[in-house]
């Protein structure tokens, strides 16, 4: 009795211990798949990410080389546009300003200009004049002498400091003004040479 115990025992044991064996050699080959598994979708994570990195750092980097280009393409524009308008203000500027601020220049471009106001065999119309504050000494005596020869009508002259060379007129109560300015000379000669200082310079 004792015997078939111990046999019984024995069986029950080696029965438990080879299946504990086996599901413990399934649970390692399990295990081991899996870890498998895990390392290799860890790769291709890793690969993903590295493809991503490299396609986001070879667009940045385009990116950043036009960005670059554009820049340098508007600051040479800019640098051209800038010695264009100094050389052209600089051809410019002072020869304009010593004419509009000639009194004589003054007087027979007005004269034109209030002539062609008051064609012959037309109704005369009434003027608004303004000219420089500092050739009130020069010009009022004319403006007001020799301009009624000129123009029938009124010529209201007025002297402002903020006409530096060159004169302003309009038909009185139009609601207009005709600019002649040193400034829209400036403007108006500018625009002639500009074209061709670009030219002299850059070709």
């Amino acid at each position: 009795m004792q015997n078939k115990l111990q046999e019984l025992t024995d069986k029950l044991y080696n029965e438990g211990l080879s299946k504990g064996k086996q599901e413990a050699e399934q649970m390692k080959a399990n295990a081991k798949i899996e870890a498998a598994e895990i390392i290799a979708k860890a790769k291709e994570e890793a690969q993903q990410i590295l493809a991503k990195a490299q396609a986001e750092a070879a667009e940045l980097k385009s990116k950043s080389e036009n960005d670059v280009k554009m820049a340098a393409a508007q600051a040479f524009t800019a640098v051209k546009k800038q010695i264009e308008n100094a050389i052209v203000a600089k051809s410019v500027a002072a020869p304009v300003k010593a004419a509009t601020s000639d009194a004589e220049f003054l007087k027979s471009i007005i004269k034109e200009i209030v002539t062609a106001f008051n064609p012959n065999n037309s109704d005369s119309v009434a003027l608004e004049l303004i000219l420089p504050a500092d050739k009130q000494k020069e010009l009022e005596s004319y403006a007001k002498e020799s301009l009624s020869k000129i123009c029938s009508a009124t010529v209201d002259v007025q002297f402002s400091k903020e006409v530096q060379g060159g004169f302003r007129i309009s038909p009185k109560g139009e609601g207009y003004m005709l600019s002649f300015t040193d400034k829209d000379f400036e403007n108006i000669i500018a625009e002639y040479l500009r074209p061709k200082t670009k030219a002299l310079l850059f070709g």
